[in-house]
């Protein structure tokens, strides 16, 4: 299962090219088209006469029976948790010491709380809560499944309103990773037992059955952003790509990477600095520069779908790591304290995204087709 998408050049331009399913045909240059409001006001007819949408919501209900179903068989419980928050889990990054303007930098959507002076924050993710909720004794692993938030315009794919299912757990950083990849094994195998016909609406009988086998170990490299770079370095002769940096690594590059391998990525190892704050740190890098115990699992002929790391334990050392990403640490004192109490245990945990996982599972060429009822930067209709 090779995904949606191709990254190849056109006239010296990096383009993303759309390889088309049953439903839409190859787009060129799928970025190129804009999320716009006319998308949302045509949405309630279509989802009324087009099948399509009577299909994607079999797969969406077959999608959270069955993470449901594998979280119980693990032993995680479900966790009830609050949306509005002071804390926001992704505050970006610092690029060459550069402390990040909490306020406009960090892409949070802002709420007007009742009288309050100060705005509050629709979370990114429920990370934080998942986390506190482990400090209860006897209770060792939970999960979400949430609409997160992110202030970033909508495009072929992001959606600035996503749903989330998200896991922490009291297991270090490789089971970790077991259990996002068992999470994937697990619901796409339920699909293809339960769902072959809404499947087929989207997909070719030989794709179908390529997904039977597409999150074995042989179809995924495991590799570190270092030596993704420099993959990329060797492919295209694109000096950028020295730089050992996020600040060059996007959706383009992702995309190639997968194809360069030929397979699912999981990419490690990201300099800690250029991620969220709260990440641990792995080692020193010989350059000097600190690197982060994090896998984000890029699918093939797609983008990053599931994000996961080990968490700091050391509560100087998070708040430390806090201050230079320049967070405002009043807001984040119930995080910090967190590490004071007896019953705090490291942790690590992960946050799928699942209409990411959807449009690449069904190749359709935008986000947005993912979700009934999608949201973008635009006024939310209907």
């Amino acid at each position: 299962m090779t995904g949606p998408y191709s990254a190849t050049f056109k006239n010296g331009k990096k383009i993303i090219n759309y390889k088309g399913n049953k439903v839409w045909p190859k787009i060129g240059d799928v970025a190129a088209r804009k999320f716009s409001p006319d998308i949302a006001e045509e949405r309630l007819e279509a989802i009324v006469k087009e099948k399509r949408f009577f299909h994607l919501h079999k797969i969406d209900d077959a999608i959270f029976k069955s993470a449901v179903d594998f979280f119980r068989l693990l032993g995680a419980e479900w966790c009830n948790l609050p949306l509005t928050t002071l804390m926001i889990s992704s505050p970006g990054e610092v690029y060459a010491g550069k402390k990040l303007n909490y306020t406009t930098d960090t892409l949070p959507v802002e709420l007007s709380w009742f009288g309050n002076k100060r705005k509050i924050f629709l979370s990114e993710s429920s990370q934080f809560y998942l986390e506190l909720r482990l400090l209860i004794d006897k209770v060792d692993k939970v999960f979400s499944i949430y609409n997160s938030f992110r202030k970033e315009p909508a495009d072929f794919c992001h959606l600035s309103e996503f749903q989330h299912l998200e896991f922490e757990g009291k297991v270090g950083f490789n089971e970790n990773i077991s259990v996002f990849l068992g999470l994937l094994r697990h619901i796409t195998g339920y699909l293809i037992r339960h769902n072959r016909k809404d499947l087929g609406f989207f997909l070719t009988p030989g794709e179908i059955s390529s997904l039977t086998k597409t999150f074995d170990k042989k179809n995924i490299a495991v590799l570190t952003l270092r030596e993704a770079l420099q993959l990329l370095f060797d492919a295209t002769g694109d000096k950028a790509y020295r730089e050992f940096s996020l600040r060059h690594f996007g959706a383009w590059e992702e995309i190639k990477i997968t194809e360069l391998l030929g397979k699912h990525v999981l990419l490690t190892e990201y300099p800690v600095l250029q991620i969220p704050f709260y990440h641990n740190g792995k080692k020193v890098a010989p350059d000097g520069l600190r690197l982060a115990e994090n896998a984000d699992l890029i699918l093939y002929g797609y983008r990053e779908t599931v994000g996961s790391g080990t968490r700091i334990t050391d509560k100087k050392v998070l708040a430390r790591k806090a201050k230079e990403f320049n967070l405002p640490l009043a807001d984040y004192g119930y995080y910090l304290k967190m590490r004071s109490f007896k019953n705090y245990k490291k942790t690590s945990g992960f946050g799928l995204g699942w209409q990411r996982y959807v449009q690449w599972l069904l190749k359709m060429p935008y986000i947005w087709e993912a979700a009934h009822i999608p949201r973008g930067h635009h006024l939310p209709r209907p």
